[in-house]
């Protein structure tokens, strides 16, 4: 138990360390934040202070004439201490909001270079709050915990100072009720580590939970689904109602707790404070400015426990981030990787095997050669291996054993940006971005001009019906694309993958979800596109992908068949034989 003790506090103390990457560049500002919190906290025994004369002149001694520098100086200083305080909100909110722009900046960065495995199982609600919300929580929510703290610590400091100057008999008793006081305190980390990371775990299924309605809200509809789901969403609402009554059982008892012990100590200050004041030791003026500072002390102290709670979740979100940033993707390039500069040979599959969850192959030592300017059809039974192949080539994945070579070299000794650069990818549901038409087709190429964009528009077969949208190519589509038709969106995808002009293409599956009539278009769109190119097609409708150069028949994860249309039809009970004569009498 001890080692791992050591090991969490050394990586605590790294990661603080990593910090200071983000504090580094505002460093002046940030110390400039703390240094304001100084005064700022030390103002609060003013007023203390000032109650000793006032109480000994005035009260003490009945004078009628209050000294004018007392209310001169509260108003002064109390202006002052305000000035500070907006000062210092301003400065920890800029510091605060730098550091947490930068880290989100470097977590997107970190996302983005996440292989397709990562995005399979983790749900959007961890994404946003791991690369998001945590963010906040460490930088900013750490800042401004930490401006408060640094200012009670000083106004605390000021006041014990108070406390001495008035009366060190009393001063050593409260240090004491301090002391018992704020001892449980440090008890909190390990009171709340479990439960605040159960509780930011349901916080994230209630994250998914908004994300999946919104984006399946028509099959929410269509299936009745919305007391299934608001019972869901009710379960998801009790367990975080669970976890945050949790929390206060767990830590809340400290207030009381608190309230207690320090009762107990203005109780013994007021009846030694009497003796002292009957004995001559101190002054009424002394005492009445005792008592002040020691109420200011301790009264911030009975609410100090829901501030360490919220700097344990600002620590525990450094801890989550830096566990993101350790981790490492499945799919890395290696040291010395390089440029494909195109197509030049075949594209070889070499005794590939594949799984995306252990012992379960999805590809069996597939092997098969695509020649340069050739189109290959992969047909097949759903759960085939077809797609895998598909995601296999732009390395969304790796392979488990065999590999992937282009021109002889095998796509891992490939730098990742090269090697996709070289290939476009025209999928069944093509994802398009917010914004406007024009956007998402230059995505295929950012620094396309007019005249590429117009010639893949065109070959798209979008113009006749970009000339319809008064907005033209500058129409607004909504999030994934809402605002267009499915054969709409297919031949944006195209345009995208037009202007991107890469050697090799994949189609996967790029029309079965189209009626006949967008199929018709679409189609007419993708032959202008695989002009000239290594094609591999994906197909479940085989009228399509008739004029293949070759066919590869895909079973159960293995190449079960290849060859032209008229070879794979003449093999007696075959495979390719048997769907495309059930195709054709469905079609019939």
């Amino acid at each position: 138990m001890g080692i791992k003790q050591s090991i969490k506090k050394n990586q605590f103390v790294v990661n603080y360390k990593r910090m200071w990457r983000y504090v580094q560049p505002i460093w002046g500002r940030a110390i400039l934040s703390l240094l304001i919190c100084i005064p700022l906290g030390a103002m609060d025994s003013l007023i203390a202070i000032f109650l000793k004369p006032y109480t000994d002149i005035v009260v003490v001694g009945k004078s009628m004439v209050t000294p004018w520098y007392i209310p001169t100086l509260i108003v002064a200083f109390t202006t002052v201490q305000g000035l500070l305080n907006y000062g210092a909100d301003l400065l920890s909110t800029w510091v605060g909001g730098k550091m947490t722009m930068a880290m989100k900046d470097d977590l997107y960065a970190k996302l983005l270079t996440r292989d397709a495995a990562y995005f399979d199982t983790e749900t959007s609600g961890t994404i946003q709050t791991r690369y998001n919300k945590d963010a906040e929580l460490a930088c900013s929510g750490l800042l401004e915990n930490l401006k408060n703290f640094v200012t009670r610590i000083f106004s605390s400091l000021a006041l014990i100072i108070v406390l001495f100057w008035n009366s060190w008999h009393l001063a050593l008793m409260a240090i004491v009720v301090l002391a018992v006081a704020v001892a449980p305190l440090t008890k909190v980390r390990k009171l709340l580590h479990s439960i605040v990371r159960e509780d930011n775990l349901t916080n994230i299924a209630l994250m998914t939970n908004y994300n999946e309605t919104y984006a399946g809200n028509k099959t929410i509809f269509v299936y009745n689904l919305e007391d299934y789901q608001k019972a869901k969403f009710r379960r998801i609402l009790r367990n975080i109602f669970a976890l945050k009554m949790g929390i206060v059982t767990r830590t809340s008892w400290i207030s009381p707790f608190m309230h207690f012990v320090i009762s107990i100590g203005l109780a013994f200050a007021v009846l030694f404070g009497t003796w002292l004041i009957t004995s001559g030791t101190i002054t009424p003026g002394n005492f009445v400015a005792f008592l002040t500072a020691l109420l200011m002390l301790y009264t911030p102290l009975k609410k100090m426990n829901k501030t360490v709670v919220s700097v344990q979740q600002s620590f525990l979100a450094i801890e989550r981030i830096y566990a993101v940033f350790d981790s490492e993707s499945a799919v890395k390039e290696k040291a010395g990787a390089r440029e494909l500069a195109g197509i030049r040979d075949e594209i070889r599959l070499n005794d590939v095997s594949f799984e995306y969850v252990q012992e379960r192959p999805v590809l069996k030592n597939v092997s098969l050669s695509v020649k340069a300017g050739e189109t290959i059809a992969l047909v097949g039974n759903s759960g085939g291996g077809k797609t895998t192949i598909a995601s296999l080539l732009p390395r969304f994945y790796d392979v488990k054993s065999g590999s992937i070579t282009i021109d002889g070299t095998d796509i891992r000794d490939l730098t990742l940006h090269s090697l996709r650069e070289n290939i476009a990818v025209v999928f069944q549901d093509n994802f398009l971005f917010a914004g406007t038409i024009r956007e998402n087709i230059m995505m295929g190429r950012l620094d396309a001009d007019e005249g590429a964009l117009a010639k893949a528009v065109e070959n798209a077969y979008l113009t006749d019906f970009i000339n319809t949208l008064p907005k033209g190519l500058d129409t607004e589509i909504g999030e994934r694309g809402v605002m267009l038709s499915g054969g709409q969106k297919q031949r944006v995808a195209i345009a995208r993958a037009f202007l991107k002009d890469a050697p090799i293409i994949v189609l996967d599956e790029a029309t079965s979800a189209l009626d006949n009539q967008s199929e018709e278009i679409v189609q007419q769109a993708i032959d202008n596109l695989m002009k000239d190119k290594t094609v591999i097609v994906i197909a479940h409708r085989l009228s399509t992908i008739r004029n293949a150069n070759r066919i590869a028949v895909m079973h159960e994860g293995e190449l079960a068949e290849l060859g032209t249309h008229n070879e794979l039809m003449s093999i007696e009970d075959g495979i390719y034989k048997h769907l495309y004569e059930m195709q054709f009498k469905e079609s019939e």
